[in-house]
C-alpha cells in the first residue's frame, strides 16, 4: 500500500471508528446493552488501529479544540506523551507566528464548514524543532448531523519537502547556468572581434595622438573587463576551459598565506588545519586559488570589524550529502576544502540564493555578485560537490568537496618555449562566425602565415584534400554539424601530421572542458598577441 493510500485509509478508518463511538457518546443512558457492547467493540477496533500507525500522528479534538486522545505515531512525531498532551489544545502544534495570527481556530471553522481542513505546513515538535507537515482534519458529526469533534492526522514529510526543494534548486541552477553560458559564448565571440580590431587599431595609430590613445586605452580596458566577465559567468556555467594538474591542497593553501594575509588586512587572522596524509586531487590549480580567494574575500566582507577567518581540509569517506543547498546526493571519497568565518552569516532565504550570478547582499557597486558563483561552478566542472552552512550572526562555513586522485604523482607536459611569434606555414582556419573568422585570418596573414578558410566541418575537410600544404588547423569546438572534435577526428585520421589548435567560446565540449594529454586549446576572446603565441607554440611542438 503506497503513502497516499495508506493515509487515506487510516483517515477513514479512524473515522468510521470515531462516528460510531461518538455516536454512542452522546446519550449513552438511552443506548441498549447491545450498542453499549458495540461502543467498547468500536473503541477497542479504534485504539488497536491508531496505536499500530507510528508514521501517522492521529488524535481525537474537542469542538474547541482540546486533545482527547493520543497516539504512538503522534508521540513519535511530535515528541509529547499522551499524559503531557491530552487535555491541551492542539494550537501548541503550530509555530507562534501562525498562533498568533489564529491559525488553529480557522483550520477547525473550514473543517467545521467544508467537513475538511487539509494543508501542508510547518508544526512545532516539543522541543521546538520545526517540520514540514501534511495535515487533515475531519469533522465528526453524529446520526443528526451535530458536529461532535474532529479528528486529526498528521504526517511528517520533512525529508520529501527537501528533496522537491533540492530538485527544484538544481533545476533552477542548471536553467540558469545554461542561459548563462549560451549569453557568454556570444559575448566572447563578440570580444574577440572587439579587442582584436582595437588592438589592430592601436597597433597602425599615430604615436602622436594622445587623445586618441587615451580613447584606446580607455575602450580596450573597458572591453578587458567585459572578458574577465565573462569568463566569471562561463565558471558558473561550468564552461570554461579547464587546465586540471595534479594539485597538493595542502601546498597549495600554505603557498596562499601571504596573498590572504594581504587581502583580509590586520583585522582578520587566519587559521589553518590542514590534514596529514591528505589524497591528491586532479583541478584547475588556478581556478582553485582564485575559489578560495573569492571565499575569503566574502569572509572579510562578512566580517568589517575583524574575525577569524579558518581554512580546514580532509580526507572524507562515503560522504553522503544531505539537503543542504547545492550539494547533489553522490556519496563517495572526497578531499574537503572548509572555508568557515566568523561574521555576520545569512538566513535560509540568503543562502539558498548564494550561489546564484549576479545575486549579492552587498551594496550598490561592492561587488558583482559573481563571486560564489565562480566557485560553485568551477566545483562541479571539476567533478566536486559543493555545500553551504550559514546562520544569522554565527558565521558562515563553505565546504568544497573535490574527488582524490589516488594515482602516483604525475606530469603535465609544459608548452614549449616560444622563439618567435612570425611564420610561414599554411593555416587553415575553421570558424562559422564571420567576423571572428575574418579576425584571425588577417591578423594570420599579418603575420606570415598563408591562411585557408572554411565555415564548417565539411568545407574544411574539402579544403584539406584540395591543399596538401596545410601545416596546421585553428578550429572553432561549436561549429554547426561536425562539431570540432568530429572535425579533428577525421582531419588527422586522414593527415596523421596535421597539428590541430582549438579554440572555444564557452567549454561545452568535453575536449575544452578538460584538456586531454596532446589538446591545444585557445580561449575566446583572444588577442593577436595571444593567437601568434599559440601558433607558433603548436606548430613549433613535437607530436606525441
Amino acid at each position: 500500500m503506497n503513502d497516499r493510500n495508506e493515509f487515506q485509509h487510516s483517515v477513514a478508518a479512524t473515522d468510521t471508528a470515531l462516528q460510531r463511538a461518538m455516536n454512542q457518546a452522546v446519550n449513552p443512558h438511552d443506548a441498549p446493552l447491545g450498542s453499549i457492547t458495540a461502543l467498547r467493540d468500536s473503541e477497542i477496533e479504534f485504539r488497536r488501529l491508531v496505536a499500530g500507525l507510528t508514521d501517522h500522528a492521529i488524535c481525537l479534538l474537542g469542538i474547541d479544540g482540546t486533545v482527547l486522545s493520543w497516539n504512538t505515531g503522534a508521540e513519535r512525531i511530535n515528541g509529547y506523551r499522551s499524559d503531557e498532551i491530552i487535555g491541551e489544545h492542539f494550537g501548541c502544534f503550530y509555530p507562534p507566528e501562525e498562533r498568533n495570527g489564529g491559525e488553529p481556530g480557522k483550520a477547525l471553522d473550514i473543517a467545521t464548514h467544508q467537513g475538511k481542513f487539509e494543508a501542508e505546513a510547518w508544526r512545532m515538535r516539543k522541543d521546538g524543532r520545526r517540520f514540514w507537515a501534511h495535515v487533515v482534519i475531519d469533522a465528526i458529526r453524529n446520526s443528526s448531523g451535530r458536529l461532535v469533534g474532529f479528528a486529526s492526522v498528521t504526517r511528517d514529510i520533512t525529508e520529501r519537502r527537501a528533496m522537491e526543494e533540492q530538485l527544484h534548486q538544481s533545476q533552477k541552477m542548471e536553467a540558469i547556468g545554461q542561459l548563462t553560458g549560451g549569453v557568454a559564448h556570444d559575448f566572447n565571440n563578440l570580444l574577440t572581434v572587439i579587442i582584436g580590431n582595437l588592438e589592430t587599431i592601436a597597433l597602425l595609430m599615430p604615436n602622436d595622438n594622445e587623445r586618441l590613445r587615451r580613447a584606446m586605452e580607455q575602450a580596450t580596458l573597458g572591453a578587458q573587463r567585459a572578458a574577465a566577465l565573462t569568463q566569471q559567468l562561463l565558471a558558473f556555467a561550468r564552461r570554461q576551459p579547464l587546465n586540471p594538474k595534479l594539485v597538493d591542497v595542502n601546498e597549495l593553501v600554505v603557498g596562499m598565506s601571504d596573498l590572504l594575509s594581504r587581502v583580509l588586512g590586520e583585522a582578520v587572522s587566519v587559521k589553518t588545519s590542514l590534514s596529514a596524509g591528505l589524497w591528491p586531487v586532479k583541478a584547475d590549480p588556478h581556478q582553485l586559488e582564485s575559489s578560495l580567494l573569492n571565499l575569503a574575500v566574502n569572509a572579510r566582507d562578512a566580517m568589517p570589524e575583524g574575525g577569524t577567518l579558518t581554512i580546514e581540509t580532509a580526507n572524507s569517506q562515503h560522504y553522503r550529502f544531505d539537503e543542504s543547498s547545492y550539494a547533489a546526493n553522490v556519496p563517495g571519497e572526497y578531499v574537503l576544502i572548509r572555508v568557515t568565518d566568523t561574521g555576520m552569516g545569512m538566513d535560509i532565504e540568503t543562502s539558498v540564493r548564494a550561489f546564484e550570478p549576479f545575486f549579492s547582499t552587498k551594496a550598490m557597486g561592492q561587488g558583482t555578485g559573481l563571486g560564489l558563483s565562480q566557485v560553485y561552478g568551477f566545483v562541479r566542472q571539476s567533478g566536486g560537490q559543493v555545500r553551504i552552512h550559514s546562520a544569522k550572526d554565527r558565521g558562515t562555513a563553505v565546504e568544497i568537496y573535490l574527488p582524490p586522485l589516488k594515482l602516483e604523482r604525475e606530469g603535465i607536459p609544459a608548452v614549449p618555449v616560444m622563439v618567435h611569434q612570425r611564420g610561414h606555414e599554411t593555416i587553415l582556419v575553421v570558424e562559422d562566425e564571420s567576423s571572428v573568422r575574418l579576425f584571425t585570418t588577417d591578423s594570420l596573414r599579418d603575420l606570415g602565415y598563408s591562411v585557408l578558410e572554411a565555415s564548417d566541418g565539411p568545407a574544411a575537410l574539402r579544403v584539406l584534400e584540395q591543399h596538401p600544404e596545410v601545416h596546421l588547423m585553428f578550429v572553432d569546438v561549436g561549429l554547426p554539424g561536425m562539431n570540432g572534435r568530429q572535425l579533428a577526428d577525421q582531419a588527422v585520421q586522414r593527415r596523421p601530421q596535421l597539428r590541430v589548435l582549438f579554440t572555444s567560446g564557452y567549454a561545452q565540449d568535453a575536449v575544452a572542458s578538460r584538456l586531454e594529454p596532446g589538446v591545444e586549446l585557445l580561449a575566446k576572446p583572444y588577442t593577436r598577441v595571444h593567437l601568434a603565441a599559440r601558433i607558433r607554440s603548436v606548430l613549433d611542438s613535437k607530436r606525441r
